[in-house]
């Protein structure tokens, strides 16, 4: 087990006690919060719940990290319905998961300009999601807003900048807005997507539905490109965020 970005954290046999496997995902949690200041006492934090195995394992181990340190936060789910925009309503599925693990949640919806065309691309499908959250959020009274993004979308988006933007950037771990009204947060940003999956699996996380529009996205192409440095792509996700964060200044 390393503390570099991007490495393993269940090395040798395969685990699939999700237990286990969340005190490994807790060390890199952990070492976001304390080297970007992510968390903080009185914090009132709500997590953006997709469905996907991400967001889902973002819930459950900030509720498990709760436990374990000094300062208090408060935590609430946050979903957005797009039945309106033609997606699938998952609230049958979060409500019961959310209630299980004790937390409040809250639903938003998606709400369209009577001219938007759909079906959404990715683009205005994340813009909508996105002032959904922010919206839902600040009504809750949260100074915090968590998001699920791993060190490979970290990667991704370093991939997507220079190819198609001509810059050096990534998704930044911390993120005011408002005039620090509100702080996105990524505390998934040193775990590997492939741990997450690890921990999906184990702890029974069901697969969203799949949405056709993002099959052929920029972001899969690039997310395909980086697969195929295969052995290599460790250093190389490693490389990119290293460079990225020197660019930015972070």
């Amino acid at each position: 087990m390393t503390n570099d970005k991007g490495a393993s954290f269940t090395s040798g046999a395969v685990m699939s006690d999700p237990d286990r496997i969340a005190s490994f995902l807790l060390k890199p949690v952990a070492r976001a919060c304390k080297e970007f200041d992510l968390l903080a006492e009185g914090d009132r934090v709500a997590v953006a719940v997709s469905g996907g195995k991400d967001s889902r394992a973002l819930l459950e181990l900030l509720l498990r990290y709760q436990r374990k340190v000094p300062y208090r936060y408060e935590l609430l789910a946050l979903h957005v319905v797009g039945t309106l925009a033609g997606f699938p309503d998952l609230q049958p599925q979060l409500a019961p998961w959310f209630r299980g693990l004790g937390v409040e949640y809250h639903f938003a919806s998606l709400e369209l300009p009577p001219e938007e065309p759909l079906p959404l691309d990715c683009f205005r499908c994340s813009w909508n999601r996105r002032k959904a959250l922010f919206t839902a959020a600040v009504g809750l009274g949260c100074d915090k807003l968590a998001f699920g993004h791993n060190a490979d979308d970290a990667a991704v988006t370093v991939l997507l900048n220079l190819m198609f933007n001509g810059r050096l950037e990534t998704m930044a771990p911390r993120v005011e807005f408002f005039d620090g009204a509100v702080t996105v947060i990524r505390p998934l940003i040193y775990i590997p997507e492939k741990e997450l999956v690890r921990y999906g699996e184990a702890a029974g996380f069901p697969a969203p539905p799949l949405c056709s529009q993002g099959l052929t996205s920029r972001r899969v192409q690039m997310k395909t490109l980086l697969s195929q440095f295969g052995r290599d792509q460790k250093q190389v996700r490693t490389n990119l965020w290293r460079a990225a964060r020197q660019a930015m200044g972070f």
